[in-house]
């Protein structure tokens, strides 16, 4: 059964897609502390991949009006997936799918070394290549009129990031649909730069809310206020981180898919990629007002849009068309959702454990992963039955190589 159920609060009112699916007291807690502010448009909508997270709630969607809280949107600003479906077939694929991910491995630099400085594996260690110099030569000057005014959120690794994976929950992964056609699908945001332009802004919005003396329930939710100078030049680095993520994940799905046609050479695109964010602010009109929309772990599903729900390294994932339910502010969870914190999952699993979960897949099968091992993630079968009033399921995707950072 779908359809949201209200959570308990002193505030705006809280409406909630979380029917089967746990959620846990600390996350109650920052939802109920983001209502009580005094600009919620309306109500804050929780999808049922909800759990704690840093700044604001993970799968939380809200609407303010006149002001935007910067920790809601995070540091991973534009964080999203993107997915295209190739003319490639599993029995095309080979046995061994290990020369797959290296040669992806080998493709789109991933992880991170020597604290992200000179000799970081995470970033090109060469010139980038032509899809991320073309990018950057269109993203230059925005970069350039956000460090101008802020030189303190400038961050050397712009141009040598785009294209580039990064470390966490990001992955690039080849998967098969029903009808065995395989589709690359990846996921990862603004890296670097965009880290660094969350992290100052949110700095800023906290000094802003005690020059003020204004006191808030969470020091995270500090804000800025419409019109404010603050304000705008937020929005024109966050307007700009978001394009950026954009922009990096299309560098990498081109580098995916070149290195993959050395191996097929007649490989194609069947279907015009999805490109989507889920950690972003957008302004959008909702119940009649124009509204500042932050999605913190959410998807737009506006009726007929389509979007991307990943389940975990060993689950399934979903190709999804919104169905425009306006008490969701037309969204949809952005995947899974963690069942549990990276660490107790460290503790809780082993190394046999993730190879078990993981069987079928051509992953990292070592300790340095076993927090993202899937038994760390909710059941997504449950997660997709509690928002079938929010999306209907196009595609239903399994991985067979998974690259991790």
């Amino acid at each position: 059964m779908s359809g949201f159920t209200h959570i308990e609060s002193d505030g705006a009112p809280i409406k909630a897609w979380t029917r089967g699916v746990p959620i846990e007291d600390a996350a109650l807690k920052q939802l109920r502390n983001v209502a009580a502010l005094p600009f919620i448009h309306k109500h804050v909508a929780v999808m049922p991949d909800v759990h704690w997270g840093m700044g604001a709630t993970v799968g939380s969607v809200i609407p303010t009006r006149g002001a935007i809280i910067p920790a809601a949107v995070g540091v991973d600003i534009g964080c999203g997936m993107m997915a295209v479906r190739t003319s490639i077939r599993a029995e095309h694929l080979p046995d061994n799918l290990f020369g797959v991910r290296s040669d992806i491995e080998a493709a789109v630099p991933h992880g991170r070394t020597d604290n992200g400085g000179r000799n970081d594996k995470g970033a090109w260690q060469v010139e980038p290549p032509a899809a991320a110099a073309e990018r950057w030569a269109g993203l230059q000057a925005g970069y350039d009129d956000v460090v101008a005014r802020h030189p303190k959120a400038a961050h050397p690794r712009g141009f040598g990031h785009l294209g580039t994976l990064g470390t966490g929950n990001h992955f690039v992964e080849l998967c098969l649909d029903e009808a065995g056609d395989v589709w690359v699908m990846l996921h990862s945001g603004s890296r670097g730069v965009g880290n660094r332009f969350g992290t100052y802004f949110i700095e800023r919005a906290k000094h802003e809310m005690r020059r003020w003396y204004i006191n808030l329930p969470d020091e995270d939710l500090a804000y800025f206020v419409e019109g404010s100078e603050g304000f705008i030049d937020y929005v024109r680095a966050v307007s700009w981180a978001q394009k950026y993520a954009l922009a990096n994940r299309e560098v990498m799905m081109e580098q995916v898919l070149a290195v993959l046609k050395r191996t097929f050479p007649d490989l194609a695109t069947t279907q015009h990629a999805v490109n989507c964010h889920h950690n972003y602010v957008s302004r959008e009109k909702h119940f009649g007002k124009d509204v500042f929309l932050t999605r913190k772990g959410a998807v737009s599903a506006k009726d007929g849009e389509l979007g991307i729900i990943p389940g975990s390294m060993g689950a399934k994932s979903f190709i999804v068309r919104g169905r425009g339910n306006p008490d969701s502010f037309c969204t949809c969870s952005h995947g899974a959702g963690r069942a549990m914190s990276r660490n107790e999952a460290k503790r809780r699993f082993t190394v046999a454990d993730h190879v078990a979960a993981t069987a079928g897949v051509e992953c990292r099968k070592d300790a340095d992963v076993i927090d993202e091992t899937p038994m760390a993630y909710k059941d997504i079968d449950a997660v997709m039955a509690a928002q079938s009033d929010l999306v209907d399921i196009v595609h239903t995707l399994r991985q067979v190589v998974c690259v991790k950072g």
